[in-house]
């Protein structure tokens, strides 16, 4: 009986231990239900070259899918090490409240937490930003 349920419980430790390794591999999607009907506003600011540029309806239309596809993986805050050009979104919901989202390549900071992210969207975000800059977007 003793044997079995150290059996049983061993299992189960391992079973958990494989979950919680295995999510950071596989990443997550944050923004994965963000509607458009969810954003009353967004500004996006470059640094550099320290510019800060609201979008319009067209532009907040081409920044939410790319954020519905952006995957982070664990937390990661050594992006303050590294230099380049940051693209930091200021989102503004219907309800209220703002989230900040900073492309910095392979890194991704929301709301000040940084994650390594998947490298596409994070892209995609920093082109969207600067496509915006020279008025392309």
């Amino acid at each position: 009986m003793k044997k079995r349920f150290l059996i049983i419980s061993l299992l189960i430790i391992i079973i958990l231990a494989a979950v919680f390794l295995i999510t950071p591999v596989f990443g997550s999607k944050p923004f994965q239900n963000l509607s458009l009907s969810e954003i009353s506003k967004v500004s996006v600011e470059l640094v550099p070259p320290d510019v800060t540029l609201d979008l319009n309806a067209g532009q907040i239309e081409k920044l939410v899918p790319i954020l519905q596809q952006v995957v982070i993986y664990k937390q990661d805050h050594s992006y303050a090490e590294s230099c380049g050009q940051a693209v930091i979104f200021t989102i503004t919901k219907t309800d209220g409240s703002l989230s900040t989202v900073q492309a910095y390549n392979p890194f991704l900071v929301i709301d000040g937490v940084g994650y390594k992210t998947k490298y596409e969207p994070c892209e995609a975000l920093n082109q969207l930003g600067n496509q915006i800059l020279s008025g392309e977007a």
